[in-house]
């Protein structure tokens, strides 16, 4: 009489806590796989530069004033099946001296995302969209007009021009800090909003006064980033795109490359140095250049 009941409740007990225990045991599990494919890095700063002179001032020199501001945010998802990655980079910059106005330094708008999917350890076939423009107003300084006035020469504006590139592809990736992609069917379009630019007939389009051009194209790219000395990180990226109506033509070719060298001081300062080799008949037959080397605030978050 005593024995029957005792046993039954204790089966009844032991039944309960097993189920909780799996149970819980397999939230636990989904949790912590989303906190290791998920991660997120955010860096924002303000570089700072000035310099000043007395009328007196016996060495030479003028009084200067730069500044700049930059963000960057970069996610990512890696599971076993797909590898999704947002790349944003927004970077503005000006300078005065005594004898010039308000010129721009750097001026630069980008986004990219990229769905890949796993075909093998090192492979993927991936899909992208690649956004750019700039912020402001550019201008060619120094020309003169009829009358030997010098004169400030409108070149680009926000959306004059922007670029929408959509690529699909295989991607090649042996290492973490590096891979490469083969833009096997690209599509690249050219955006010119501004009436000013587009009647000029600049970058590329086929008419003045067009606002649109469509250019399929193959894309190669190579992206290398890593730590190559303590606190110093290195990010080269190089793109070309061939025109595959142009395709074995030199004025059919766009290349791009683009060095970044980040020298972490503390946990607030850092040193920053970009450079920036560039080509596109479209615009110049010849080679365009830029070199930035700032040092400021910087604040970043990584999760």
């Amino acid at each position: 009489m005593i024995y029957v009941p005792l046993r039954h409740e204790t089966l009844v007990y032991l039944f309960d806590f097993n189920f909780q225990l799996s149970f819980n045991g397999e939230n636990s599990i989904q949790k912590d796989s989303l906190k290791v494919f998920w991660k997120q890095n955010f860096a924002t700063g303000i570089d700072l530069n000035q310099a000043s002179f007395s009328d007196n001032w016996k060495g030479g020199g003028s009084n200067t004033f730069a500044t700049g501001w930059y963000l960057n945010h970069n996610a990512s998802i890696n599971n076993s099946s797909w590898r999704l990655i947002s790349d944003l980079s927004m970077q503005v910059g000006f300078l005065q001296n005594k004898t010039q106005s308000l010129r721009k330094s750097v001026d630069r708008i980008f986004y990219e995302f990229k769905a890949g999917y796993r075909i093998s350890p090192q492979w993927d076939f991936y899909g992208s969209t690649n956004f750019q423009t700039q912020f402001f107003q550019g201008f060619e300084f120094g020309k003169k007009n009829k009358k030997g006035i010098p004169v400030d020469s409108l070149v680009s504006s926000i959306f004059a021009p922007a670029y929408l590139t959509t690529s699909l592809g295989l991607e090649y990736h042996p290492q973490k800090s590096f891979y490469t992609r083969f833009g096997i069917g690209s599509l690249r379009q050219t955006f010119v909003f501004d009436e000013r630019i587009s009647r000029a007939g600049l970058f590329g389009l086929e008419r003045p006064g067009d606002n649109i051009r469509n250019q399929f194209v193959f894309q190669l790219l190579f992206n290398v980033e890593r730590e190559i000395f303590e606190n110093v990180n290195m990010k080269l990226r190089y793109s070309t795109l061939i025109d595959y109506f142009r395709f074995g033509v030199s004025n059919g070719m766009v290349h791009r490359l683009d060095a970044n060298f980040t020298m972490k001081v503390n946990k607030y300062l850092s040193t920053n140095l970009q450079a920036v080799l560039f080509r596109d008949y479209d615009q110049d037959p010849n080679w365009q250049f830029s070199q930035v080397l700032s040092m400021g605030l910087a604040y970043r978050i990584t999760k």
